[in-house]
């Protein structure tokens, strides 16, 4: 393997005039040799002035290569037509609206020569706010939003777990090892060797495609000096979007990878490492977890019923315990600064919660699965 291979690097975007110009500034800042690296946009029929921003880019660096797909149904199609002209040793990934560091190819690099079986390499993902006064930019740093170490109980660098049982939670779930691609890398071999491609469904690309390269022995690596700063949505109506979208993954997911059975995780009992879950044959493939936001909602319900049927004691023990897991739930916003917006972080908490469950209910009679998404 040569020490300075020539690299790939794949960008999807749509609209992305907001946040481009930073993602090429760092990106042409990052120290490896300009001869021995390609930039792909693959532009998903953008109707801002993100064509413009690119040809801009283009006039002073010649190895910024755009490939244009007009009604481009997803990220992971995008990705698949910017597959077919690369011609790096290895591929990575990151989005539009994502800083890398200086150091970031050289550090996704690395543990491919420690193994000829690392497939992947993924990087951690912090937060860069384009407006410090932007509240759900702001809500997203403190959140640690797609943060990879935080998804999995701060895990430092070192190899993924590889696919074990395949039950719900392990293919979408909080045993779900995956890189997003706002930042990967993949060797050629392999896309190449396996004739691995996105799917074409709007999301959960990263996930599926992930899932075939471990399901064909490719082991994972996180590396996490090889950062990027993620650029959030800019307000908060696009932010439940996405988690919306986040958890509409999920049964499709479920469907083509999970065992045949149900799985029920009692979050609130145990910490993130190790959660107590029980898995029961069931003629639908479903994910259930069991956290502060789902129980406070049913113990507020039962306090309601007990006041309107003269419950007596068992109203009290249910306002309890409602006030117990309100209290869980609500625990982090607390350390939220400023703290003047507690109900600001608050609502944005409760809402991108709400809205991760009800993307994971979407197309339920369609994949014959479901998920009920954990609180966080």
């Amino acid at each position: 393997m040569e020490e300075t291979p020539f690299v790939s690097i794949i960008i999807p975007v749509r609209n992305a005039e907001r946040t481009l110009d930073k993602t090429f500034e760092y990106l042409l800042n990052a120290k490896y040799p300009r001869d021995k690296m390609e930039l792909v946009i693959a532009d998903g029929g953008s109707t801002d002035k993100t064509l413009d921003v690119i040809r801009q880019w283009q006039q002073k660096y010649p190895f910024i290569k755009l490939v244009e797909v007009p009604n481009c149904p997803s990220p992971g199609y995008a990705r698949n037509k910017a597959l077919d002209v690369v011609k790096g040793e290895f591929i990575l990934f990151t989005d539009g609206d994502c800083a890398p560091c200086e150091e970031w190819i050289t550090e996704l690099l690395k543990p491919f020569y420690k193994d000829p079986k690392i497939g992947l390499v993924g990087g951690e993902i912090y937060t860069l706010k384009v407006d410090p006064n932007n509240l759900t930019e702001a809500y997203c740093e403190h959140s640690r939003f797609n943060m990879v170490a935080s998804r999995y109980a701060n895990k430092g660098e070192g190899y993924f777990p590889p696919l074990s049982d395949r039950s719900p939670s392990q293919i979408c779930g909080h045993r779900a090892y995956f890189f997003v691609t706002a930042n990967v890398a993949y060797r050629r071999e392999v896309i190449e060797k396996d004739h691995l491609r996105f799917w074409d469904k709007p999301t959960g690309e990263d996930i599926e495609f992930g899932l075939k390269a471990q399901r064909a022995g490719w082991k994972l690596y996180f590396a996490p000096k090889a950062y990027v700063k993620h650029m959030h949505r800019a307000n908060f109506k696009a932010l439940k979007k996405v988690w919306v979208t986040y958890g509409q993954a999920h049964p499709p997911l479920m469907q083509a990878y999970a065992s045949q059975v149900l799985e029920i995780v009692f979050r609130f009992i145990t910490g993130r490492g190790g959660l107590l879950r029980i898995k029961i044959p069931f003629p639908l493939k479903g994910l259930i977890y069991v956290g502060n936001f789902h129980l406070m909602h049913l113990f507020g319900l039962l306090t309601l019923l007990g006041l309107i049927l003269s419950w007596g004691i068992w109203t009290l023990i249910f306002l309890g315990l409602f006030l117990i897991f309100l209290f869980s739930f609500s625990y982090y916003c607390f350390q939220m600064k400023p703290h003047r917006y507690f109900f600001s972080w608050w609502w944005m908490k409760y809402m991108t919660n709400l809205k991760f469950i009800q993307g994971g209910l979407k197309g339920f009679w369609k994949y014959k699965a479901f998920c009920i998404e954990p609180s966080f």
